[in-house]
Order: structure tokens, then C-alpha cells, then sequence
């Protein structure tokens, strides 16, 4: 009896090769509603599965990209007066046109981005169609759940090739439906889909210039970036570029959210189901040729069940169809280019070289020579420090390692710089939820993987990125809510030569810094004089050096994982005490904010007042700033939790020092960081005595540390710190662009501001608490 085998199930590419004919001496930039052909030079379009020319597009140079900014600063003011109802018919229409036209894009993105149709058109474009229909949802709604909140701008969009339609859908969808105009930069290798959605958007009735499209390289990208008048960059794409882009928006005022690479664990337990497990590697690697962000690329599964699941998975592996992504039985398409193929390999064959066994899929025969394509790989017994571990290959590459223990896997799966998704196979429920909750990553999928829906925010931790795209937290990314301004600065102490030393009863009454629960000396051993209102001399600061602030970062590290599973209700316990000690002292602080800052009795009382109700503030927020339970469409719920961002740092102002000082502290506790301050220089002796409170509260050593000095290299040093996880900066505009540059360095997140006027209501709240926050959806499909 012959073997059964898939027979060919060629999908009809004759109106997509059509649509391109018939526009291919127009096609080009979309700006301010119309095609231009201009720009520096062009570049070829060519079909992975073929190496076949598909069009030849302008490459957008600084004109280029300008005009696109300047058409979509004019139709901003209008999209956004349109107001919410008529915005959201506009996506209504979107979406539908998406659904029309489903056929046409789904072989248009297989053709232009060589995977296989069965994806484009199960996947991809369904959820392109869903994510309009969702966020029309939102513009209708804006006003209602959104109050005080204004678009951000003028947004540029900078999307990968991997998912060509549905990155534009999970960027201009929320930036249109709240309100924004956007500029659009697509991958140079797949921007055909982009195209053909900016002609029937504008068929549909979308105002010229709300949405733009440019084309070309990294150096139109760069441009984009660097344009005056863009209020907002979305990026998705690899962390190098990512951390880039950081760096040059540093300073500018410029919101931006970063969705980057990740290395992500596939975690099997002993008790999993393995078969499901199996098709659940099949879908978490070699879906979409494994050029996925999120792709689970690192199996950990445990020993007593390694060996039968990668027998099950070599079996798996050998079945994989690689072929013509306009087959419907092709599993497996082309990788997007030539240079793609060539870093898989090299990567492969590094982990060889490290080791590694090798097993791998054929290659069928017949595949066209100019074809980009690349078997399913599988790599045993490599080095868990190797570079085909740890790094993003981008392909259908999967490396397997083993565990013993929960802690372990744990340990393994965190023990990478990313953190951008993960996947964890056990029939225990509890264990499964238990090991999502200590991942550090920002999607996790329990007995399932790959899953997505535009209610549910996706995005990463650490070097993956932050900010979300998709429900109520994408929705933030495209809003702004204005820090509130003082209207008249702050009176400050009389500058001059550093006060001279009293004399006093010869007891050193230096203060020091408070660092792992403890007052420590300055590793320098050196102190400054802290002048009061009038000039003389206040007392004593340590004057802080790299070193302490090393120390404070470390024990901030130290104390992190505990007072976050500390849980909100202790925590809450815990800030009310400090609350309630804070209050018993309030005549003495009023009494320091006298001396050092002049302030009347009345403004005095009026800011420890002040403190100590933020305090109670943030303990009432502890046990409120609660996640949401998502259903979307499946049989199945997504958890989003809200989690701290782990060690964050917190450059405090001059003005309103123990104000100021407490509103940036108590929302980073009331979410579970550990925090870092560096309070005002010149008040520093407000900090000092802030810690004596907390030495007579019951706060964790290490939850806060205090680092007192002068200078740029404190907060240098702590903005640069690798194992920093945020940064807040409330100083000027030089400190606020020095900490947006360094956080660059491991794609910390930061919140800057400057002239704050810390007694408003708004100076506190849930937006600082979303700040001091990032979300984590768990799904967790249910079901027979």
C-alpha cells in the first residue's frame, strides 16, 4: 500500500499579481491621502519562496518623510475633533474592508513575506480585521473612559516584515481610533500589504493625512525618528535598533513605546499532556518560519519527561512540509531573505561548533533555486551559555535543555537579558500559575502558546521592550495626560560660597546614606555642607560616589522579589505605619522645611500635611491597583496583572522636598519596587530624616535606599546601572535627557518631568501607579 501524502493545494495568485500590475507605476509613499514615486533612489520588493522582483519602491529621503510629518500634523486637529462616534464608524469600515478584501491580503502578505497562506489567512489578516473592530470600540468609548486624556500627536510607526499587516493593525489601530495622525515606515523587504491598506482606507473615507505611509530602509526609519513634529515613536522590531532609537529621542519629549526581541522559554512539566505539548512547540517555533518575537525557542522541559517528548518531537519534526507558501498544505514557508537564511545558518552551525546534535528536517526537491527557505531545526546538548541559546535566530531553530525542579526551570527561563513571552505545559493548574507568576516575562500561555487578541495587551519586560500594544494598555500608549505645572517657582535657598562650619558640642552629626535597612557611611568618606534658607549652615550630607550607589542597587536587588511577594495587603499594612510614624514627627519636618527651604510656618505645615496624606494615599492604592480578567474570543481567559517593575530609581527636585520625595516613593512601594532615591542636594537633610522614619517602621531593609550627593554622576551611574529596571526623574531637562540616554543602555523604562506641582490632586493617583507598574497577561485557555 503507498504511503499517504499531502497532494498540492495551490492558492490562486492571479488577482494579487494583478493588483500589483496593474499599480506598478504608481505605487509608492502614501502621503496626505495620495501615491508619490519621489525619493532618493529605489529598492527592489522580491518573493522569499522565489527570489522573483515583486515591485520596485522610492526609498524616502528627508523630504520625503517631512512632508509625510507636516500632512499628518494638519489633519491631526481635525481627526481628533471628529470626535469618538465618527472615528469609530471610520474603523467599523476598516475592519470590514479587511474582511472584503481577506483573500486578496492574505496571498498579497504570503507572496510579499514568503509564509505559508494557511497562516495569512487563518491569522493574520482575521486578527488585522478584529484589532480594527476592537479599537473603534475604544474611540467610541473615549470620552466615557478615558476623561482628562488627549491624543498624543503626531505618532511614527516603525513595523518588521515578520508580520507586515497585522503590526500596521496592532499600531494604527489605536492611534487612529483615539484620536492621533500617524506616519507609517513598513519593512523595506514586505511593504505591499501596507500599501494596498493605505488605498482602501483612503476608498473608505479616512481623511487625508491621518494616515501616511513611507517607504525605504533603516535610514527612512532614522529619519522618522529624528523628524521635528512627531510627538510618539511605536517601535517594533530587534533591541539593538530599539535601544537606538531610545537614545536619539532622548530629551525630546517624545513618547515612546518599544516592542523588541525576545528569547522565549517553552517550559514542559513531568505531568504535561506531551503530545499536546509537542504541537504546542510546533506552533510556538516553526509557525511563521520561527520569525517571531515571541517564539518559544528554548525548550526546558524536565528530565523525567525529556525523553519521551524529544523522541515525540523528532518524530514531529521529520513530518514538517517545507515548501511553496502558496500551498495549503505547506506548514512551513521561506524565510524573508537571503541575508536571513545566511544568520540561521551561521548561528546553527556556531551551535554545532559549541556541541550541539543536530537534527533536522529535508528540504524537499524541486524548490526553486532562488528560494529563501530553511529546515526545521532541532539542537540538543548545546551549552546553555551558547549564542543559539541565548540569542534571537529569527528561524524555525529550536534548542532543547533540561530542569529537575520548578525553581529551576524558573531560574533557567529569567536567567536571559529578554523577557518577552513564555509558555508553560503542566496538568497542574496551581504549579502552572505559580511558575507564570515568577516568570519575568510579559506574556505567559499555560498550556498553549502563540495565542493573541486585540483586548489583550502584549509586550515585554526588560531588553524585550515596554509598553504594550492591544486593550486598555495600548490604549494608554496613544493617550497623554499632562503632568501638572506650578505656576510660579518654588523659592529657594540664597546661593553663594558653601556655608561655613558652626561651632557645635563636637559630636558628629553628619548624615549618611541609608542603604540595605541601615545608615552607612559614604564610600568616599567624604560629606557637603547643606546650606539652610539664609545662607548658613544646615548640617551635614554623605557625599555618595558610584560605589554607594552600587551598593543601593544591590540591595534594592536583594530586597525586590521579597517585598513584591510581600502581596498588597502587608504592603498596604506597612505604608500606613510609615504613614502614621510620619505623622507623629510632623512638627519637626515642618520645622526642617523652615529651615531649609524658608517657607512660611503655614506652607511648612501645609507640605508635611501633605506627605503624610500621600502616604495613606498610596496605602488605600496597594490592595486596589488590581488586574482584570479578559475572555477573548476562545474558550479561555486572559489574566492581566499588573507587576512592579522591579528596581527603579528616582531622582527627586529641589522644590517641595518631602513632598516631592514621598509622591515618588509611595507609588513605587505601593506597587512592590524596590526603590533607589536620590533626593534634592540641597535638602538633603529632609531625606535624612525620612529614613529615621523608616528605621521606626517596619519597611523591609533594602525596599528603600537613600543616596545622598551632587552632580551628574549619581544619577549617571544609576541610570546607567544594568540591573535597574526604571528610572523616574523629576529634576530639568539636561537630567531628564541624561537618563532617557543611559536607560538605553538595558531598555529600562523611565518618567520624566520637570516644574511638577506636587500639591495638585494629579500628582498622584492611578497614573502614577500605572507608571510604577507593568502588565502581564496570563492566558489560560479551559475547556475538554
Amino acid at each position: 500500500m503507498a504511503p499517504l501524502a499531502y497532494g498540492p493545494a495551490p492558492e490562486d495568485d492571479a488577482p494579487a499579481r494583478a493588483w500589483l500590475d496593474a499599480r506598478r507605476a504608481k505605487l509608492g509613499h502614501f502621503i496626505n491621502g495620495r501615491f508619490s514615486r519621489a525619493g532618493k533612489g529605489s529598492f527592489a520588493v522580491r518573493e522569499p519562496a522565489t527570489g522573483r522582483l515583486l515591485a520596485k519602491l522610492p526609498q524616502a529621503g528627508a523630504a520625503e518623510v517631512n512632508k509625510a510629518v507636516a500632512a499628518a500634523r494638519r489633519a491631526q486637529p481635525a481627526w481628533a475633533r471628529r470626535g469618538g462616534h465618527e472615528r469609530a464608524r471610520l474603523l467599523y469600515a476598516l475592519a470590514r474592508l479587511l474582511q472584503k478584501h481577506a483573500r486578496l491580503f492574505a496571498v498579497l502578505e504570503s507572496l510579499d513575506n514568503g509564509k505559508p497562506i494557511r497562516e495569512t489567512r487563518d491569522i493574520d489578516i482575521p486578527l488585522a480585521a478584529r484589532h480594527f473592530h476592537h479599537h473603534a470600540g475604544w474611540a467610541q468609548l473615549q470620552d466615557e473612559l478615558f476623561p482628562g486624556r488627549a491624543p498624543v500627536g503626531v505618532v511614527g510607526q516603525i513595523i518588521p516584515w515578520n508580520f507586515p499587516l497585522l503590526m500596521l493593525a496592532w499600531k494604527v489601530a489605536p492611534a487612529l481610533a483615539l484620536g492621533n495622525a500617524a506616519v507609517l515606515k513598513p519593512a523595506e523587504q514586505s511593504p505591499l500589504t501596507a500599501l494596498l491598506f493605505a488605498e482602501l482606507a483612503a476608498e473608505a473615507g479616512l481623511p487625508a493625512g491621518v494616515l501616511n505611509v513611507v517607504l525605504g530602509d533603516g535610514r527612512c526609519g532614522r529619519l522618522l525618528v529624528e523628524a521635528d513634529g512627531v510627538d510618539k515613536i511605536a517601535f517594533t522590531g530587534s533591541t539593538a535598533v530599539g535601544k537606538d532609537i531610545r537614545r536619539r529621542t532622548a530629551g525630546r519629549g517624545i513618547s515612546l513605546s518599544l516592542e523588541l526581541g525576545g528569547k522565549s522559554p517553552f517550559i514542559v512539566f513531568g505531568d504535561a499532556d506531551l503530545d499536546a505539548a509537542v504541537e504546542g512547540i510546533v506552533d510556538g517555533v516553526w509557525f511563521n518560519q520561527g520569525e517571531v518575537c515571541c517564539a518559544g525557542s528554548r525548550l526546558l522541559v524536565q528530565e523525567s519527561a525529556a525523553p519521551r517528548l524529544l523522541a515525540k518531537l523528532a518524530r514531529r519534526l521529520r513530518d514538517m512540509r517545507v515548501g511553496d507558501p502558496l500551498d495549503k498544505s505547506t506548514d512551513v514557508g521561506a524565510v524573508i531573505s537571503a541575508a536571513q537564511r545566511a544568520r540561521i545558518e551561521r548561528m546553527v552551525a556556531g551551535g554545532v561548533k559549541d556541541g550541539g546534535r543536530l537534527l533536522q528536517g529535508e528540504l524537499p526537491r524541486g524548490l526553486p533555486a532562488g528560494g529563501c527557505y530553511y529546515p526545521p531545526t532541532l539542537l540538543l546538548d548545546v551549552p546553555r551559555d551558547a549564542e543559539v541559546a541565548t540569542e534571537e535566530v529569527f528561524g524555525p531553530v529550536l534548542v532543547a535543555h533540561t530542569f529537575r525542579t520548578s525553581a529551576e526551570a524558573v531560574e533557567l527561563a529569567n536567567n536571559i537579558r529578554y523577557g518577552l513571552a513564555a509558555s508553560v505545559y503542566a496538568e497542574a493548574g496551581g504549579l502552572a500559575l505559580e511558575v507564570a507568576r515568577r516568570l519575568r516575562a510579559g506574556v505567559v500561555w499555560i498550556n498553549s502558546t502563540n495565542l493573541f487578541d486585540a483586548a489583550v495587551g502584549f509586550g515585554g519586560y526588560r531588553e524585550s521592550g515596554f509598553g504594550r500594544e492591544g486593550g486598555i494598555e495600548g490604549a494608554y500608549e496613544y493617550l497623554k495626560a499632562p503632568l501638572p505645572t506650578r505656576r510660579k517657582p518654588p523659592r529657594r535657598s540664597r546661593a553663594g560660597a558653601p556655608p561655613e562650619a558652626a561651632a557645635g558640642d563636637g559630636i558628629d552629626q553628619t548624615a549618611k546614606h541609608y542603604i540595605g535597612g541601615r545608615q552607612s557611611r559614604p564610600d568616599g568618606g567624604y560629606s557637603y555642607a547643606v546650606a539652610d534658607a539664609r545662607g548658613g549652615l544646615a548640617g551635614y550630607a554623605a557625599r555618595g560616589n558610584r560605589k554607594d550607589v552600587r551598593d543601593a542597587v544591590a540591595a534594592a536587588r536583594a530586597a525586590a522579589g521579597k517585598w513584591a511577594m510581600a502581596g498588597p495587603h502587608l504592603r498596604s499594612q506597612l505604608l500606613y505605619h510609615l504613614a502614621e510614624k510620619l505623622s507623629k514627627r510632623r512638627a519637626e519636618f515642618a520645622s526642617r522645611l523652615r529651615q531649609l527651604t524658608g517657607a512660611t510656618p503655614a506652607a511648612a505645615r501645609k507640605e508635611t500635611e501633605g506627605a503624610c496624606a500621600r502616604l495613606f494615599h498610596y496605602a488605600a492604592w496597594c490592595d486596589r491597583h488590581e488586574g482584570v480578567v479578559h475572555e477573548p474570543p476562545l474558550r479561555g481567559l486572559a489574566l492581566a496583572l499588573p507587576e512592579p517593575l522591579g528596581v527603579v530609581g528616582a531622582a527627586c527636585p529641589d522644590e517641595a522636598p518631602l513632598l516631592s520625595f514621598v509622591s515618588l516613593l509611595g507609588p513605587l512601594l505601593a506597587a512592590g519596587n524596590a526603590a533607589v532615591m536620590l533626593p534634592s542636594a540641597r535638602h538633603a537633610l529632609v531625606a535624612a530624616d525620612f529614613y529615621e522614619v523608616i528605621e521606626a517602621s517596619d519597611i523591609p531593609a533594602g525596599a528603600v535606599n537613600i543616596v545622598t550627593g551632587h552632580g551628574e554622576d549619581l544619577l549617571g551611574t544609576l541610570a546607567a546601572h544594568m540591573d535597574v529596571d526604571g528610572m523616574w526623574c523629576f529634576r530639568g531637562p539636561a537630567e531628564a535627557k541624561l537618563v532617557e540616554e543611559l536607560a538605553a543602555g538595558n531598555v529600562k523604562s523611565s518618567f520624566v518631568g520637570a516644574g511638577v506641582d506636587w500639591e495638585a490632586a494629579s500628582a498622584q493617583g492611578a497614573e502614577w501607579m500605572r507608571r510604577a507598574s507593568q502588565v502581564k497577561n496570563v492566558w489560560f485557555p479551559h475547556g475538554d
